[in-house]
């Protein structure tokens, strides 16, 4: 089914200058979405069976917000930022970051990242951002995207372990997590499309 990629995102809707957004309300995005990400990968709540961080919520609620272009700038500088050593992922610290933190066993979980914006970004210059179905199914296509390239690499780095271990490593626990988490994500774009039009007029 062909998309027919017309539709404005939010931030260039919310934005006052018509048409498309500024190179300095673009930077201006790349760094405050950067800082989303960052702080959002840090947050983790207590959950059973692991605790919900809240990473993957902003890499799908972020492109969907941002579109594909700006969005992938956005994620790309996030990888950049994290390669350089920072501290900006879930499971890196002052011990483990960078390169060697990318490579080990969430690497194709970030590749999914880049993915997900970007399918989330053409969904929402589809106007599938404005609808909590529409939204659900291109979240639900988003997450898979994290999944795929994620499983793929486990099953690379860790070739002797079985289907099942790999599963039970990089998808099981966090299926119930994930599941709120989507479904949070599809109620917030149609809920801030709905206040933008309603302040519009």
């Amino acid at each position: 089914m062909a998309l027919a990629l017309t539709d404005k995102t939010l931030v260039e809707a919310i934005s006052r200058k018509e048409g498309s957004l500024n190179l300095a309300k673009q930077a201006a995005l790349v760094v405050a979405g950067i800082a989303a990400l960052a702080i959002s990968a840090k947050i983790a709540i207590p959950m059973w069976p692991v605790p919900i961080t809240m990473g993957t919520f902003a890499v799908l609620t972020l492109g969907a917000a941002y579109g594909p272009r700006l969005g992938l700038v956005t994620i790309l500088g996030y990888m950049l930022i994290g390669m350089a050593g920072f501290d900006v992922f879930a499971g890196s610290s002052a011990e483990k970051y960078g390169m060697s933190y990318m490579m080990g066993g969430t690497g194709g979980y970030l590749a999914g990242y880049v993915l997900a914006t970007l399918a989330l970004g053409f969904a929402a210059r589809a106007g599938w951002d404005r609808s909590f179905g529409k939204m659900s199914v291109a979240m639900l296509a988003g997450n898979a995207l994290i999944y795929i390239p994620g499983l793929a690499w486990l099953a690379f780095i860790f070739p002797a372990e079985s289907t099942s271990t790999i599963l039970a490593w990089g998808i099981t626990p966090f299926l119930i997590g994930d599941a709120l988490k989507l479904a949070l994500a599809a109620m917030v774009l149609p809920a801030l499309w709905k206040g933008v039009q309603k302040f519009r007029g």
